[in-house]
């Protein structure tokens, strides 16, 4: 048992982490993937949405066997006796037996999260490969390195978060060292789906396109607006320490340039020390040098 679960926890962290969370408007689920056409976020059911990570086509299998356990259940009773905490159930005793009695576990995580009329009615559960089920009120994180990026994910987030403050902590938390070599994401490299709490009957729906290049675009201007101030503080603080010391060296300097003023025009050569640096030299970059060119970041 111990080698089938080592077997297993290896096969699930040779992937990248996914993560879900709650905002204002529903559920948040954010998925490295490159593929455009082997989804690892779908939809169960029309307020439950379905993620995984490991195997595809044992994932697959799992997401398939879940629409049908659900649309059974919804025809014998009711389509409000369909939620994630019985299809939750249903995977972690699926699992359980597949991890005890198969030679081969599964290498998958699942999570299972349904979206409520209010915020506090929100749920989401990981399901392990063993069959171990899991609340997990407010965020998760499942996969690959999920320690680092659970934990980048708990500094960031807060509840109450617009859709676009979620997507940006995910991202960062995705982002976090240890998560792969990695550390930017395109649109085309990301796999985003929403539980939208407002819409009626199947909430579940996809960001692609325009929209997640909008959501990246409002997801990177903090940091680089940080370095913009940090450059600005930089180059503010040359001209204060140059200005004095700058027209200090100007009244001795004289005593050699003095003889010759027949070329006065060209001898106050250090109108640099006069006037405030106004940037990086032409064909330079704002990281990595000071105002003077010395000191890397």
């Amino acid at each position: 048992m111990r080698d089938k679960a080592d077997y297993a926890r290896k096969g699930i962290a040779r992937g990248r982490s996914c993560v879900a969370l709650q905002y204002a408007g529903g559920i948040l689920l954010v998925a490295p993937n490159p593929s455009s056409a082997l989804h690892k976020i779908s939809e169960i059911y029309d307020r439950i949405g379905f993620a995984a990570v490991g195997r595809y086509n044992e994932y697959e299998n799992l997401r398939k066997a879940g629409v049908t356990y659900a649309d059974i259940t919804g025809y014998q009773f009711d389509r409000h006796d369909v939620t994630a905490r019985g299809i939750a159930n249903w995977y972690a005793q699926t699992l359980g037996t597949i991890f005890t009695e198969s030679p081969k576990p599964f290498e998958v995580e699942i999570v299972v999260a349904e979206v409520g009329a209010n915020p506090a009615d929100d749920q989401i559960y990981r399901i392990t490969f063993d069959g171990s089920v899991t609340d997990e009120p407010g965020f998760v994180a499942f996969g690959g390195q999920a320690d680092q990026v659970s934990a980048a994910l708990k500094e960031r987030y807060s509840d109450d978060m617009s859709l676009s403050e979620a997507f940006a902590a995910a991202l960062a938390a995705l982002s976090a060292p240890g998560n792969g070599e990695r550390t930017e994401f395109a649109a085309a490299q990301l796999e985003v789906a929403i539980l939208d709490r407002v819409r009626d009957h199947r909430t579940f729906r996809r960001i692609r396109g325009a929209r997640l290049e909008a959501l990246l675009a409002e997801a990177r201007p903090a940091p680089a607006a940080e370095a913009a101030e940090a450059d600005e503080d930089s180059s503010g603080a040359g001209p204060s320490g140059a200005g004095p010391s700058g027209s200090a060296p100007s009244g001795s300097a004289p005593d050699s340039s003095g003889p010759s003023s027949p070329n006065g025009p060209s001898s106050p050569s250090s109108p640099s020390d006069t006037e405030p640096p106004t940037g990086p030299a032409p064909g330079g970059s704002d990281r990595g040098s000071g105002l003077d060119g010395g000191s890397p970041l």
